[in-house]
C-alpha cells in the first residue's frame, strides 16, 4: 500500500520500519529485505542502499546476500551504476555539488597489488576509470581498514562498501542511535532506521527511538529537494 501511494505520488516519502528477514522467509516471500522489495515492486533496473549517520555515508555495492556470493555478483558495470546512482543523489538531496567518492576494495588491504585477490584489478578498478570519463570524482580501490577513518576526516562524501558488514559495521560503530537507511534509484523517496526489530527488548518500555525520528526527518528533508 505504501509503495502504491508514493508511486501514485500520493505521499512524498515512505518511511518503513524495520522488518524481521527470517519472518519474511518463513512466510514464503522471496525477499532478503525492503531494499529488495522495493526494488522489484517499483519497476527500478538498479537500486543502492545508502546508510547515513553523523558524517559518514556509505552506499553498497551488494545487499542482504551471502559473504561468499560476493566475489561472483560484482561486475564492473554493476559497481559503476553504484558509484553513478550514488553521485546522482549526492547531488539532488545533500546538496554536494561535486561529490567525492571513495570505492572500497573486495579483498585485505584492496588486494596489495595482487597478493590478496585480483577483484581490485579485474572489477573495481575498470569501474572507478568508468566512473571517472564520465566526471565523477571518484577514488580507490581503497583499504577499507583505513578509508572510514579518512571519511571521518573529510576526505571523501561517501564511501562505497563492496559488501553488507565491510560498510554496515564501521557506520553503526559511528553512528548506531541515528543512522538511517536510504534506498537509491526507485522512484520515490525510502528511507527507514538502520537497525532491526530488537524483539530481544520487546515490551520492555527501553527502546530507541531516535534512528525512526532521523529517518522521519531524512525524508521531510530530502522530499524538499524534489
Amino acid at each position: 500500500r505504501g509503495i502504491n501511494l508514493a508511486m501514485s505520488a500520493h505521499i512524498d516519502a515512505l518511511v518503513t520500519a524495520p522488518i524481521c528477514k527470517e519472518a519474511i522467509h518463513l512466510g514464503g516471500y522471496g525477499y532478503p529485505g525492503h531494499t529488495e522489495m522495493l526494488q522489484i515492486f517499483s519497476g527500478a533496473k538498479r537500486v543502492v542502499m545508502l546508510m547515513v549517520g553523523g558524517k559518514l555515508r556509505v552506499a553498497f555495492a551488494t545487499t542482504h546476500i551471502a559473504l561468499r556470493e560476493v566475489p561472483q555478483s560484482i561486475t564492473a558495470e554493476s559497481i559503476l551504476e553504484t558509484i553513478t546512482i550514488t553521485d546522482h543523489h549526492l547531488k539532488q538531496y545533500f546538496g554536494i555539488k561535486e561529490p567525492k567518492i571513495a570505492v572500497c576494495g573486495l579483498n585485505p588491504h584492496a588486494g596489495e597489488e595482487g597478493i590478496f585477490g585480483d577483484e581490485e584489478r579485474k572489477v573495481i578498478m575498470p569501474a572507478i576509470e568508468k566512473a571517472r570519463k564520465k566526471g565523477i570524482d571518484c577514488d580507490g580501490p581503497v583499504s577499507a581498514d583505513t578509508i572510514y577513518y579518512k571519511s571521518l576526516k573529510g576526505a571523501c562524501d561517501a564511501v562505497v562498501a563492496i559488501y553488507h558488514d565491510q560498510g554496515a559495521i564501521p557506520l553503526k560503530l559511528h553512528a548506531f542511535e541515528t543512522g538511517v537507511n536510504i534506498t537509491l534509484g526507485i522512484p520515490f523517496i525510502r528511507t527507514s532506521p538502520d537497525h532491526g526489530t530488537a524483539y530481544d527488548i520487546a515490551g520492555r518500555g527501553i527502546a530507541n527511538p531516535h534512528s525512526m525520528m532521523e529517518a522521519l526527518k531524512m525524508a521531510v528533508g530530502m522530499a524538499g529537494c524534489r
